[in-house]
Parts: structure tokens; sequence; C-alpha cells
């Protein structure tokens, strides 16, 4: 069973969510304590690793995790929206803590 080595969060500065997936990034860096890797626009590493569409192309942003094994896998690609079609941080991370939870046995 692995651990989470690394958080990759694949994003733009001038994106209209790269700051609501920062803020998602800092907190499970800082609560699980583990690396935080950010990468621009690397559209490659996404539509290797990432969601793509029906044409397979990616988009930003996109949160992942290099797990201990060396194994890449995808947290978060699209923000969950609040009733009034905002972007909400609990359920963007209560979704990231799940997906996390089962990659490691439920420990975290």
């Amino acid at each position: 069973m692995s651990g989470i080595k690394k958080l990759i969060l694949v994003t733009a500065e001038y994106h209209p969510l790269h700051k609501y997936f920062m803020t998602l990034t800092d907190r499970v860096v800082k609560e699980l304590g583990v690396e935080k890797e950010i990468k621009y626009e690397d559209y490659v590493f996404l539509i290797e690793h990432g969601d793509t569409d029906e044409l397979g192309m990616a988009w930003l942003p996109q949160l992942l995790a290099e797990l201990d094994d060396g194994r890449i896998v995808l947290l978060l690609s699209k923000a969950p929206f609040d009733a009034q079609l905002k972007p909400d941080v609990e359920k963007g991370y209560e979704e990231i803590m799940s997906k996390i939870k089962s990659l490691i046995g439920g420990k975290t």
C-alpha cells in the first residue's frame, strides 16, 4: 500500500480557478505534511496522467498526487460548486481527502 509522496498542481496563474486550487493544495499539503510541486501549463503531463476530454485534450487546473511507489493519480480536476455557483472549498477538500483515503487505505 502506497503513501503520498507529493501533491502536483498543474495550473496557470491567469486561470479563474487558480487561487481555488492553490488554496486546496496548500491546505492538504499542510495537513498531510507532504511536498508540493507546481507545474505551469504542463499539458503533456496532464494528457499522460490527468483528465482529458473526448478529444484527448487536458484542461487546467488539475490536482494530482505522486505516490511512494511512483504512480501518479488524479485527485481533483473539476471544482465542485455551491448553490450560488461559486467554487466550494469544503466540497473540494472532501473530494480530495476521500480520494486520498481510498488510495492509502483510510490512513491520513
